[in-house]
C-alpha cells in the first residue's frame, strides 16, 4: 500500500509475480516530495481506512513513525502482528532539524511507542540499532539487515554515459541532513584543475535552491540538476563517472546513516567521494570503496579532482571490479532482503 507517484516522477515497472500494489493520492510539495505534517497526515489517515478492510497475516510499515502508529492501532484492533522497518531515526531528525521541542516530544513518543509494540524491527546498521533499543524496541526483536541495492542494475556491465569530458554525480535524495551542495560549493576549486569537468546532480530535495545558486554562480553548465530519473539511467550515469558523491552534514544526528546511493555507486564499480563522519565515512574506508573525507569545501574539492586525476589515467579501473564484488557479497537486494524476510517470518512462526 503505497502513494501515486507525481506526474514528474519515472514510469516505474511493478508487475512482479505475485505482487499487487495498491496506491492511494497523497499531498506533495512543489518539488514532488511528501513533506512534513499534513502531507504524512495525507497518508496515514486513508491508509487507517485501507489497513480495517485489506487481508493480511502480518503488515511492515515503514517510516515515518506515524505510519508506524496506524498499522499499530488498526493491527492491533484486528489482532494482526506488525513489523517496522526503521531505515531513519526520525526522533534524531526532528531534533537535527531544530523542530520545536513540543513536536520533539511527540515524535519520540509516537516512535517509542511503534518501536515497543512492533513484533520485529528491521533496522540498517548497529548503530542505528542501538539508538532504537534507546527509544524502546526490545533488542531481541531488532535484526540488523542493513541497505541493499538491485545489483542486476546497478552492476558494474552495462552502458555507460559519455559526457564529453569527466564528470562527477550526485544521485537521490538531497535533504537538510545531507548538504548535497557541498560538493557545488566545491567546483570553482576543481575547475582550476580541470576547466572542462562538470558535477551532475540526479534526484530532489531541500537542497535543491541552494544547488542551483550555486550553478548560476559558476556558470557555463559546468554545475546540472537533472532532476528525478529511472534507476536503470541513474546507473549509466555512475558507470561513466569519475567518482560518485555521497555526504552526510556531520554532528547533527545523522552520523550513524550509510546512504543507499554509497551502495549503489560501489555496486556500479565508481569510487565514491564521502563527506562526513561516522558510520557511512567508515564504510567506505574499511571496505576500500573510494575516499572519506572531512565535510568541508577544500576537502571535497581536492578528493574531486583526485578523482577526476585517477579517471583520466584510466586508474579507476582497477578497484571497480572488487568494489562491485563486495556489493554483491555483502549488500545486494537479494542478500538484505532474504535477512529481512526472515526476520519478519520469525515473528509470527
Amino acid at each position: 500500500m503505497t502513494t501515486t507517484p507525481p506526474k514528474t516522477a519515472p514510469a516505474t515497472d511493478v508487475a512482479e509475480s505475485g505482487i499487487e500494489v495498491s496506491r492511494f493520492p497523497v499531498l506533495r510539495d512543489r518539488g514532488g516530495n511528501v513533506r512534513g505534517y499534513v502531507q504524512y497526515l495525507s497518508f496515514d489517515i486513508p491508509l487507517a481506512f485501507r489497513l480495517l478492510f485489506a487481508r493480511y497475516d502480518l503488515a511492515v510499515a515503514e517510516a515515518p513513525p506515524t505510519t508506524g502508529m496506524v498499522v499499530w492501532v488498526v493491527s492491533a484492533l484486528r489482532r494482526k502482528p506488525f513489523a517496522y522497518y526503521a531505515a531513519d531515526v526520525w526522533t534524531d531528525g526532528v531534533i537535527s532539524m531544530g523542530a520545536p521541542r513540543l513536536v520533539v516530544r511527540l515524535m519520540r513518543a509516537i516512535e517509542s511507542a511503534v518501536l515497543r509494540r512492533a513484533a520485529s524491527v528491521l533496522s540498517i546498521s548497529d548503530e542505528v540499532t542501538d539508538r532504537l533499543v534507546e527509544l524502546g524496541a526490545r533488542r531481541e526483536r531488532v535484526t540488523t539487515v542493513g541497505n541493499g541495492v538491485d545489483t542486476a542494475m546497478f552492476a558494474p556491465d552495462g552502458p555507460a554515459k559519455d559526457d564529453g569530458a569527466p564528470y562527477l554525480v550526485y544521485t537521490g535524495t538531497m535533504s537538510e541532513w545531507q548538504g548535497a551542495e557541498l560538493f557545488a560549493k566545491a567546483m570553482p576549486a576543481v575547475l582550476e584543475r580541470h576547466p572542462d569537468a562538470r558535477l551532475r546532480y540526479f534526484g530532489q530535495g531541500a537542497s535543491e535552491p541552494a544547488i542551483r545558486a550555486e550553478a548560476a554562480r559558476v556558470g557555463d553548465d559546468r554545475i546540472v540538476l537533472g532532476g528525478v530519473v529511472p534507476p536503470a539511467e541513474a546507473a549509466e550515469w555512475i558507470r561513466g563517472a569519475a567518482a560518485a558523491l555521497v555526504s552526510i552534514v556531520p554532528g547533527i544526528g545523522y552520523d550513524f546513516a550509510r546512504p543507499t546511493k554509497t551502495y549503489a555507486a560501489a555496486a556500479c564499480g565508481a569510487p565514491v567521494i564521502f563527506a562526513g563522519t561516522g558510520s557511512g565515512a567508515a564504510l567506505v574506508r574499511d571496505h576500500d570503496l573510494g575516499e572519506a573525507v572531512d565535510f568541508t569545501t577544500a576537502a571535497a574539492a581536492d578528493a574531486m579532482a583526485r578523482a577526476i586525476d585517477a579517471f583520466r589515467s584510466g586508474g579507476t579501473d582497477d578497484g571497480r571490479a572488487a568494489r562491485a564484488a563486495w556489493v554483491q557479497a555483502n549488500a545486494s537486494l537479494d542478500a538484505v532482503g532474504t535477512s529481512a524476510a526472515d526476520a519478519v517470518l520469525a515473528s509470527i512462526r
